[in-house]
This record gives structure tokens, C-alpha cells and sequence, in this order.
């Protein structure tokens, strides 16, 4: 689905690994996406892997995006 120059691209960005990477995809197709405490965890763990602080404002907005199917379809538009 995602070629080397996607996770090149996300790396080069973010400093994760492509292994890091589809391990947390791994991880998102084993969860309940639309359980809020997953959620929330899940954007933890993502925030903490990136070496990012996501606040709890910030979180309210993705798991609020989440639950509501407000995400953008194509993820190269996000990156």
C-alpha cells in the first residue's frame, strides 16, 4: 500500500522508523477505533514514539476527529 518513499517521508519528518511505524499500524488495526480511552492511548503513545507532547486540548480534537470519521482519506496530503 505505502511505498519506501511514504515512510521515507515520514521518517525524514518525524524521526520514526519504518519498523516503529508499522508496528503502531499493527497495533491501530488491533484496537477499537471507536473506544475513547483506546483512543486516547493511542495518541499518547503516538505523541510519545514522535517525540511529541500532545496536550490535552489537542487530544480532545483527534479523538473527537476519530469518533466522528473526520479524517482525511489520503494520508500523503497530511504529511
Amino acid at each position: 500500500m505505502f511505498g519506501d518513499a511514504f515512510f521515507n517521508k515520514v521518517e525524514k519528518k518525524t524521526n520514526v522508523s519504518k519498523d516503529t511505524i508499522l508496528s503502531i499500524a499493527s497495533k491501530l488495526q488491533q484496537s477499537d477505533m471507536k473506544d475513547e480511552k483506546t483512543l486516547r492511548n493511542l495518541v499518547k503513545e503516538i505523541g510519545a514514539v514522535a517525540g511529541k507532547e500532545v496536550s490535552e486540548e489537542k487530544t480532545d480534537k483527534i479523538v473527537k476527529a476519530i469518533l466522528n470519521d473526520n479524517i482525511p482519506k489520503d494520508l500523503n496530503k497530511m504529511i
